[in-house]
């Protein structure tokens, strides 16, 4: 095999491929070999005319498209492995000569980008604390407190913002009743913004057995183009009024969401694992800011096609998701939510670009400063993986090839690359 390339626009090149005929042979005689019982030669049964007599009758050319899907895919892997090219997408082939002896082709692809790294080490990042205050202990006590408020009934006072009502009401443009405008035993939460603008607020201070008239205009907007903008009233008539009770929070109520006994032992597990959680975040933070730095200061181009895989990446993963946790097809699901596959491709293009972006950067950076994981760290990964699938790590080595060890490497490189990142930035 004899490979050359050039580039013929910016990240796409064109590969000249030279295949040896021996090669070439190969492919013609796996070609036979495939399609030898669909040859019909007089004077010979079905598939036992020999090769020969085979291309005297039909030609050669009848054995050239399976003897070329049989050589090209390995022929230009090699040419892309030798001319040190890193593909970014699938090969557009062309046959340039083609006969019993020689075979020559060209493949046109995109290649990964160049990077032009600017300043990346030093970069001034926000110094995201990880302190846990006893402010934080105290809102998150009160968070679940609220989850595990229960709704009382009110009976000695009239109905405030944040209250849930019972409501009958009846929806009436110019005197008559309108479609959908009527409802009995409605659950209202005063101040959720459910109902259209103003309608909320004109319960405030109603009672129980309260009747009441409502005034309100319908948004220029709405859905349903008979009331657009009309002004309408709703009789309304209060049956109950519910407020949440939020429990005290005591020993007694640190025993009933949790393993403790006290509310103290309570609190410093809290601490503890919000400690952690705010750690985690507060790393997660810092290591973004830095990142997007480093890619906001480098020149880089990133060919549509790299983006377009990595959407097809993250249509995918939803993809998994929706059949594990809905079991629909996917194509239903994203109908049920106003959704079309198109529409959802182009919400995800700026983040995919985003990440395919700050991926190229990443890996030049590592480059750049030789960071490579080393058999030790890529062990240990497998290791992690052993026990998380419950395998041996023996076993778990035999089914690995070098391929996944590569790829292992790979993502453990970028973990080094941003941790290099992270260390070397001024936290102010």
């Amino acid at each position: 095999m004899k490979a050359k390339f050039e580039t013929i626009d910016k990240n796409l090149v064109k590969i000249e491929v030279e295949v040896a005929p021996e090669k070439f042979e190969e492919g013609l005689a796996y070609s036979f070999k495939k399609n030898a019982k669909n040859f019909n030669v007089k004077g010979f049964r079905p598939g036992k005319a020999p090769r020969k007599m085979v291309e005297q009758v039909y030609g050669e050319g009848v054995l050239y498209d399976d003897a070329l899907n049989y050589v090209l895919p390995g022929e230009y892997y090699d040419a892309v492995k030798e001319l040190g090219l890193e593909p970014v997408d699938e090969p557009k082939y062309d046959i340039l000569k083609i006969g019993k002896d020689e075979l020559v082709f060209t493949a046109e692809v995109y290649v990964k980008p160049e990077v032009v790294l600017g300043d990346y080490k030093g970069l001034e990042i926000k110094n995201v604390s990880a302190d846990v205050t006893d402010e934080d202990i105290e809102a998150e006590l009160k968070k679940v407190a609220e989850s595990n408020a229960r709704m009382v009934n009110v009976e000695d006072r009239t109905a405030v913002l944040g209250d849930t009502l019972d409501i009958d009401f009846k929806g009436l443009l110019d005197g008559e009743a309108f479609e959908g405008g009527t409802a009995e035993g409605h659950s209202l939460t005063l101040g959720s913004g459910q109902f259209i603008p103003g309608f909320e607020d004109q319960l405030v201070g109603a009672g129980v057995g309260d009747e009441i008239n409502v005034n309100v205009t319908f948004p220029d907007d709405y859905h349903a183009e008979e009331l657009k903008g009309k002004p309408v009233v709703f009789e309304v008539k209060v049956n109950g009024i519910k407020t949440r009770e939020l429990p005290e929070i005591n020993d007694d109520f640190a025993s009933d969401v949790s393993e403790f006994e006290t509310l103290d032992e309570y609190k410093a597990d809290l601490k503890a694992k919000m400690a952690e959680k705010k750690a985690t975040e507060s790393k997660q933070a810092m290591e973004n800011e830095v990142i997007e730095k480093a890619t906001a200061n480098a020149t880089i181009e990133v060919p549509k096609c790299m983006v377009e895989r990595k959407i097809d990446t993250m249509i995918e993963r939803y993809k998994n998701m929706v059949a594990q946790q809905v079991g629909i097809p996917f194509e239903q699901y994203v109908s049920m939510c106003g959704l079309t596959i198109e529409g959802m491709r182009n919400d995800l293009r700026e983040g995919a670009e985003k990440n395919v972006r700050e991926s190229l950067v990443l890996e030049a950076i590592a480059k750049a400063e030789d960071i490579k994981a080393t058999d030790e760290q890529i062990d240990a990964k497998l290791a992690e993986l052993a026990e998380q699938y419950k395998m041996s790590l023996d076993e778990l080595k035999e089914r690995v090839t070098d391929t996944d060890r590569d790829y292992f490497g790979d993502e453990i490189a970028v973990e080094l690359t941003i941790a290099f990142l992270l260390d070397s930035a001024v936290k102010a």
